[in-house]
């Protein structure tokens, strides 16, 4: 799922000219359902809780008047209506616009939310017979209308009062427009609905407010997780599937795809992908390699993520092309079978057996798949890898949320689950991993969506300033550089680059909870204290977790293994370990051992070290001896510390 905020001005210039049309061109005095029907899509449709707020009803079709009336000018969609009725009534021009008025006039109306389902279940929409086609399209508006009313509970709020410092959700709801489209820019098949979400809402009180479209924005990832959970769960429920993780880009998370459809058909769909990313690659070269007039970098030295998905959005606009000459959905269907048959050649009759290769595909995988979700382990793995992949290991519960909703679709695989298991598992994850470092001065502040999180494990410290560091002067700008003593460098072609960018994390957190995980079965097992500080750091911390690669050392005892690979397998699939590596991953439970035993005899040796002589110890008095709980003074950084 994408998002993108609506203002006045777009609303007239591009979604009504470009985006309703099925990304063409319409002409400016052709009326939209006319220019829809010449497009081959289909007319909008007016969806969401708060329709009746409004005057609209659930399906009924969108008009260009309401169009212009709600995104364009932020006002009722049938403002033009009621502004007659008042005048008629008597009403003066200034009273009666009042009436067509929804709260003060602001920039941002809506926003445009772009929903996709996965590319395998685009290739069995195109490529299938008309049950599944309308099966995934069944499954994609459920997934729409479930990701709609979470955002309606639990992600739109109205601020209000002089600078917003009370914040409430929307009493009866949001108004959304939905369009959909069939085709990408290149011709291949690209199921896709643009949701035109409106911004007024109405509070509690019965006054109109704004959305705030920020807050909007922070939901943003846990609601595109939610729907790619739900519209795969969906379609394999309808149709019998399973699903199965597939490695888009190493480093990654991996991207959850129907079970048994070949992965060789997805590159014939990834053309405008394949442009894209050769577009990128310029682009990141150029980022860093860019200096201004006195020789110095303008951007940074290396690509961080950030940057990356802002040159990409860059590539994009760069390799858009023209939209190709409309056709009808029936003849989209037709031609593309034609050419999923040529591009597959010797393979041509996979089209007409997906359906079942999948099928076959799902039964030996649902035979795997446990019939209850171990929460107390999701909670565990969902943490680790929420503070591996932040940076700093500070987060918020919309990141646990997103990252349990990732994590139920890795182990569902497909299967439906229980509603609100994904709130449980956070609720788990606050209660038992994680430790509230707020330091609220506002009253959003103080509120549960914006309270900051770090796992236990981490060590003690205020979060450290979001700054920008300075550059240090650089002395040796305007000297002349060294001959190259092997002569001038031959031109390096785009494809040999070796662009500088940033280690990605997704590899170091899944095996991070991976770790986590398996010592927490150990302790239950075992009946020992689940909770260990040191190994848990020694598990998730990414600079100390360096499991691959490296020799062995005389760390390596004769012990049993801390990891149980074969209860995790599902997690280590996501990252296609080889043996050796699931071999390498067995060993590191054990090194992790070592080094608590290590830490412990270190301990036990500075304090019979630092512990006074007998001859020199005053006597004890025994009534003021007492049980002392260790204190802050106690902890990691403090001395040798507590044993382990």
């Amino acid at each position: 799922m994408d998002i993108a905020l609506i203002t006045a001005g777009q609303m007239y210039r591009y979604y009504l000219r470009q985006v309703l049309v099925g990304d063409g061109r319409r002409p400016g005095r052709k009326p939209l359902r006319k220019a829809q029907q010449d497009a081959g899509v289909p007319v909008g449709r007016w969806i969401g809780r708060g329709l009746p707020a409004v005057g609209l009803a659930l399906g009924q079709e969108v008009t260009e008047a309401q169009l212009r009336s709600l995104y364009g000018e932020g006002r009722h969609p049938d403002a033009e209506r009621l502004v007659a009725e008042q005048l008629a009534a008597g009403k003066t021009p200034k009273a009666a616009r009042r009436a067509g008025a929804l709260g003060r006039r602001v920039k941002v109306t809506g926003a445009d939310l772009v929903f996709r389902p996965q590319a395998t279940l685009q290739l069995l929409w195109a490529l299938g017979d008309e049950v599944t086609r309308k099966a995934i399209e069944a499954a994609h508006e459920r997934a729409i209308a479930v990701v709609l009313a979470w955002i309606e509970d639990n992600a739109a709020v109205i601020r209000y009062g002089a600078g917003g410092p009370h914040r409430t959700r929307p009493a009866h709801g949001l108004a959304a427009a939905r369009f959909r489209h069939y085709e990408a820019r290149s011709g291949m098949p690209l199921l896709h609905d643009h949701l035109l979400l409106s911004l007024r809402g109405l509070r509690p009180d019965g006054v109109w407010g704004a959305v705030h479209s920020e807050a909007l924005l922070e939901s943003a990832v846990a609601a595109s997780a939610l729907y790619n959970e739900v519209v795969m769960m969906e379609a394999c429920e309808a149709l019998g599937l399973a699903s199965e993780p597939r490695t888009v880009t190493a480093g990654r998370r991996p991207v959850m795809e129907v079970a048994g459809v070949p992965h060789e058909l997805i590159r014939w769909t990834a053309r405008r992908g394949e442009q894209i990313a050769a577009c990128l690659t310029e682009l990141e070269h150029e980022y860093v390699t860019a200096t201004d007039d006195d020789g110095n970098l303008k951007f940074a030295p290396v690509v961080s993520e950030r940057a990356r998905a802002r040159l990409n959005r860059i590539a994009a606009r760069k390799t858009r092309p023209a939209k190709p000459k409309p056709r009808s959905l029936v003849q989209l269907r037709a031609d593309w079978r034609d050419s999923a048959r040529a591009f597959l050649a010797a393979g041509a009759d996979l089209i007409d057996s997906l359906l079942e290769r999948a099928r076959t595909a799902a039964r030996a995988i649902r035979a795997r798949v446990a019939a209850v979700v171990d929460v107390g382990l999701a909670a565990a793995a969902v943490t680790a890898t929420v503070f591996v992949m932040h940076k700093d290991g500070y987060f918020h519960r919309r990141h646990l949320l997103a990252e349990a909703r990732r994590h139920l679709a890795l182990v569902q695989r497909g299967q439906r689950r229980e509603p609100g298991l994904d709130a449980t598992i956070v609720d788990a994850a606050l209660t038992a991993h994680c430790t509230d470092i707020t330091e609220a001065r506002t009253e959003r502040g103080r509120s549960p969506d914006y309270r900051l999180y770090t796992a236990r494990w981490a060590p003690p410290g205020p979060p450290p300033a979001r700054r920008r560091p300075a550059a240090a002067p650089d002395h040796d700008a305007d000297r002349e550089p060294p001959a190259d003593p092997a002569g001038p460098l031959l031109p390096v072609e785009p494809g040999e680059w070796d662009i500088p960018r940033v280690p990605l994390r997704h590899d170091r957190a899944v095996i991070a909870s991976t770790v986590l995980s398996a010592r927490l079965r150990t302790a239950r097992r075992t009946g020992r204290d689940p909770y260990d500080v040191f190994a848990h750091q020694q598990a998730a911390m990414p600079e100390q977790l360096l499991l691959f690669g490296q020799e062995e050392t005389s760390v390596r005892k004769k012990a049993e293994p801390v990891v149980d690979v074969a209860a995790l397998r599902t997690d280590l699939e996501a990252l296609e370990l080889t043996a050796d590596q699931i071999s390498r991953l067995g060993r590191a439970g054990q090194r992790l051992a070592a080094l608590r035993k290590d830490a412990n005899e270190r301990a036990d040796q500075a304090a019979a070290d630092s512990a006074p002589s007998a001859q020199d110890a005053p006597a004890a008095d025994p009534s003021s001896q007492q049980h002392q709980q260790p204190g802050p003074e106690h902890g990691q950084g403090r001395g040798p510390g507590p044993r382990l």
